[in-house]
């Protein structure tokens, strides 16, 4: 039977599959892999288990587990000279789980274009319509109320066609209110609701995004409750070990390639080593996925010559090409009278939700009440003209296919450049955050909402590489926010674009006190204050990505369309760091989808008896 016990007891000396990281992807896997009796599965987490823990299963305490040794890894950046040297945090999910265990359930659907850029930079087998199915497989989304969707502006919903029967529970829930209604209204007097469904690939527009929460029970729905449920933790051939330390792959290098053979663990200080009869699948994440690769000997050769560690595989591209979205937040002093999420820092408010939610899951503590647009460029005049796109992009190299499929993104009208989010609460930006909750608890006595822009396609490129041999030293992580200057010209215009929004007229700015506090005090009339507003309040939105990529190996690639790693055999990757290009919007839905179609590959490779 599955155990999660943290004893090495009735580990077997070897298996088929071992999985190394239980995250997002990883539950997947274990799952769909231990469908067929005869493959028999190890999944490896660091964490432990959290899927019957409040704080972890409660969608409105998510702020609670954020720097917390025993849920999130909180990792930081280097200092990041575009930001004013500021420190970035990035949390992940250290537990069963990973960080769909820990993110804000926000739903959203990549766009056709984000996708199918995949395609173009050297894996026509990867686009929109071959990942589609997979988009459907892995959840089940439940039918806005009518309440939300009168309040929500949701019109474009194709409710008649079932989208998807899949174990991740999808819901929108009842908590929208008059914020959620100005959002919307505002959006329509600029005409830009959205129109058509994003499940489909295309959206443009405000719309309402769905939360990861299961409507049953009101509680965060992610993949270790998903799927690992009961009945798959009780397969005779599938092996959950936590609170299990990955120091490194293990190889033959006797014949022509180098071949996975297993995996070195470290439980309780105890290391020992387990045997993979077919492959090692890494899906420890876009931080994590590199560092053990370079750990192991894969990566470039003056890394691994710096740290004493012998060079199996030479591949300089392993941990570079790292994407994230950048989010510039913009907090606004409300009226009195307009909801914020901020009240809930009286803890009798706080325990008062707390004991609805207790009692019969009533209440904001079961809900997710964001609400999101999708815009092509904008700045302070509104759209930017076709003309005025082309007039940014002159006289930049685009000769990189990568970038190239960026800037057609971009320049094209139809697609996302910017994803907008309205978030209830205010949010505090500090040079050197301790984790995520800095920047979520209320510091400011005002009730405040807040405006955030993400630029979907960003050009600039970070790394991630280890910083020693030791496998618990955590990664030197550099996004290099910025550091392509196109991505703070394209920001510093989306920032311009929210005096849109809350302007005294626009139906969200006539819930803000006009005449109150903004954070940070500046309002972006000129583009080298909105320039500033992004050095001052830009962080991560958590959707790093793209440092083993699947691409051609010639041009930077760590993963060839299978997503199996170049130069050896029975070694792949599957989680976000395969991504060629950054997807738009949240990527939980394509991490997952990435993880219903390898783990297709997967069958169809041991069918065919190429492993």
């Amino acid at each position: 039977m599955a155990s999660s016990a943290v004893s090495l007891a009735g580990l077997e000396k070897s298996y088929d599959y071992i999985i190394v990281g239980g995250g997002t992807a990883g539950c997947v896997l274990a799952n769909r892999l231990t469908e067929d009796k005869d493959v028999h599965v190890l999944l490896l987490e660091a964490g432990d288990d959290k899927t019957t823990d409040p704080l972890v299963l409660t969608p409105g305490l998510v702020a609670a587990v954020y720097g917390k040794d025993e849920y999130d890894w909180n990792f930081q950046s280097v200092p990041q000279s575009t930001l004013n040297n500021r420190i970035i945090n990035q949390a992940r999910g250290k537990m069963l789980g990973g960080s769909s265990a820990l993110n804000f359930m926000m739903l959203v659907y990549p766009s056709k274009a984000s996708i199918d850029a995949w395609a173009a930079v050297g894996n026509p087998n990867w686009n929109f319509e071959a990942l589609k199915p997979y988009l459907k497989k892995f959840a089940t989304v439940d039918v806005p109320s009518a309440s939300t969707k009168d309040i929500c502006s949701i019109t474009y919903n194709n409710d008649t066609v079932a989208y998807g029967e899949g174990p991740v529970q999808v819901s929108f829930g009842e908590g929208y209110g008059v914020t959620n209604k100005g959002w919307f209204d505002t959006f329509a007097s600029l005409d830009l609701l959205s129109k058509t469904d994003a499940r489909d690939g295309q959206a443009l527009g405000a719309f309402q995004n769905a939360s990861s929460i299961d409507p049953a029970t009101k509680t965060r729905s992610f993949s270790a409750v998903t799927y690992l449920t009961p009945e798959v933790r009780a397969r005779e051939n599938l092996k959950i070990l936590t609170n299990t330390h990955v120091n490194k792959v293990l190889f033959d290098t006797t014949g022509s390639e180098p071949v996975a053979t297993g995996v070195e663990i470290n439980v309780n200080g105890i290391v020992s080593q387990v045997s993979a009869n077919l492959e090692v699948i890494l899906s420890a994440g876009a931080l994590q996925s590199p560092q053990i690769l370079e750990l192991s000997g894969v990566g470039g050769k003056e890394i691994l010559a710096q740290h004493n560690i012998p060079v199996v595989v030479e591949n300089p591209a392993v941990g570079e090409g790292m994407q994230d979205h950048p989010i510039v937040c913009q907090s606004f002093e409300v009226k009195e009278g307009t909801p914020s999420g901020d009240v809930l820092r009286d803890p009798a408010v706080l325990k008062a939700l707390l004991d609805m939610y207790t009692a019969d899951r009533s209440g904001p503590m079961g809900q997710l009440t964001i609400s999101v647009a999708y815009t092509p460029l904008v700045n302070k005049t509104g759209v930017i003209s076709d003309e005025g796109v082309q007039q940014l992009f002159a006289g930049r190299d685009f000769s990189n296919p990568a970038r190239a499929a960026v800037r057609d993104i971009v320049a094209n009208p139809n697609e996302p450049t910017f994803q907008y989010i309205l978030f209830p609460t205010q949010v505090h930006i500090a040079d050197k955050p301790d984790n995520m909750a800095t920047h979520l608890i209320p510091v400011e006595p005002e009730n405040f909402l807040t405006v955030m822009t993400i630029l979907n396609s960003p050009f600039s490129r970070g790394s991630v590489h280890i910083q020693s041999a030791d496998p618990k030293a955590a990664p030197v992580w550099d996004p290099k926010y910025n550091h392509d200057d196109l991505d703070m010209e394209l920001l510093a215009r989306g920032v311009q674009f929210v005096e849109h929004l809350v302007a005294p007229d626009a139906a969200l700015g006539k819930l803000l006190n006009q005449a109150g506090r903004r954070l940070p005090q500046l309002k972006a009339d000129d583009l080298e204050t909105a320039k500033e507003i992004v050095r001052q309040r830009q962080i991560s939105v958590f959707h790093i990505s793209g440092s083993c990529p699947m691409r051609p190996r010639e041009q930077g690639g760590v993963v060839n369309e299978r997503l199996q790693v170049y130069g050896a055999k029975g070694l792949r990757v599957v989680d976000a760091s395969i991504f060629p290009v950054e997807p738009a919007g949240n990527i939980q839905s394509v991490v997952y989808s990435v993880a219903e179609r390898a783990a297709d590959l997967i069958k169809e490779d041991r069918k065919a008896g190429k492993v």
